[in-house]
């Protein structure tokens, strides 16, 4: 086994229509905004940029994303990383009941040194604090999607 590989899975079901879910994901300079242990996204062009991540745990990851696949009629985004984690992210959407499933996967080799040399009595610490960070995640994303469908509302839309 490859102490340094992660392979993750989550799924998150939220009270938005796909669409509108996709229209949040796709935006990925406001991540920061409602994602609390994403700290930073600065874009580099139209299709890449870098992101500052740091959750519970004393270190901040750095990557550089590249747009892999961007196709909303599949409600499918991808990216290409590299720097701290060397791999791909992926979130895909689709009706789940009256709201939206969104599956997100993350297939990484951990390259940022200190990570590596305690890959293995850090593993279970590492796989912890990403699991933090992703229910950090969708509360604030839930918290974004309810404040814009109230605000529609007010709005007669």
């Amino acid at each position: 086994m490859d102490w340094c590989r992660y392979r993750f899975r989550d799924v998150w079901r939220l009270d938005a229509p796909p669409a509108e879910v996709y229209a949040v994901l796709e935006r990925a300079e406001e991540y920061p905004r409602w994602w609390p242990q994403v700290r930073r996204v600065d874009p580099i062009d139209e299709w890449s940029g870098t992101a500052r991540f740091r959750s519970v745990l004393p270190y901040e990851l750095v990557v550089t994303a590249r747009e892999a696949r961007r196709d909303p009629a599949a409600g499918v985004l991808e990216i290409a990383m590299t720097g701290d984690l060397e791999g791909w992210a992926r979130w895909t959407l689709g009706p789940g009941g009256t709201g939206t499933r969104a599956t997100f996967e993350q297939q990484v080799i951990v390259r940022k040194p200190v990570m590596r040399w305690l890959s293995v009595p850090g593993r279970l610490f590492f796989r912890a604090n990403h699991a933090l960070m992703m229910r950090a995640g969708r509360r604030g994303l839930c918290a974004l999607l309810a404040e814009r469908s109230e605000q529609a509302r007010e709005n007669g839309v």
